[in-house]
């Protein structure tokens, strides 16, 4: 009989995308899935991103973003059951429980094509998560992530059993296989107004270049 990890070694489960575009924004005053740092909204520039390396790909949203989707974009409404980005990882998983998800945030406007299929080379499916980890980072990044379901399965019973909602946290605590991205700026997290025009600008000048 196989164990589990051999099993997923040898029949790894579907590659789902997600794109968490639901969250507030407080700190950057605006929806940062609505910013534009590429010519287009960056949730959706993330989703066509997810849709080069995964399955099926889906915007994590909440239900009044609704009417601002387009309609060719497949969706998965978040839950409200936890809070945080694990509100919607975890309303990914509870819908398609089977699947291991590529989640990926909004604020990264330096993530590309490149680096995705690196991360999906690199994935472990015998491990909870395969994540993308800077050289003194103190933790595993969650949100460029790919999450097997049996880790989502473990995160699960840690939010019930612990209470805590912090999905970096949570990496220390199981079996994952972190990745050092080819470039550290891969990893910039776009959270105010001046780094959205820092990035926007940097960006600017490599596409001009």
């Amino acid at each position: 009989m196989k164990t589990k990890s051999e099993s997923s070694a040898s029949n790894p489960p579907q590659l789902f995308g997600l794109v968490l575009a639901g969250g507030s924004s407080f700190r950057m005053g605006h929806d940062k899935g609505a910013l534009a740092y590429h010519g287009m909204p960056q949730r959706d520039y993330v989703y066509q991103l997810l849709n080069k390396v995964c399955e099926n790909v889906f915007l994590g949203i909440q239900e009044q973003q609704l009417g601002s989707i387009p309609k060719e974009f497949s969706s998965i409404m978040d839950q409200n059951t936890y809070k945080g980005p694990f509100n919607g990882i975890m309303s990914a998983h509870e819908t398609y429980p089977e699947a291991a998800w590529l989640v990926l945030a909004c604020d990264l406007p330096f993530m590309d094509t490149e680096a995705l299929q690196f991360l999906v080379q690199q994935r472990d499916t015998t491990k909870h998560a395969t994540a993308f980890m800077g050289k003194d980072a103190a933790y595993p990044e969650p949100l460029a992530c790919i999450w097997e379901p049996e880790g989502l399965r473990q995160a699960k019973n840690y939010l019930s059993a612990k209470g805590k909602q912090s999905p970096s946290r949570f990496l220390l605590e199981v079996d994952v296989k972190t990745v050092l991205p080819s470039n550290e700026q891969l990893l910039f997290n776009a959270n105010a107004v001046e780094d959205y025009q820092w990035a926007k600008d940097r960006l600017k000048g490599r596409e001009g270049s």
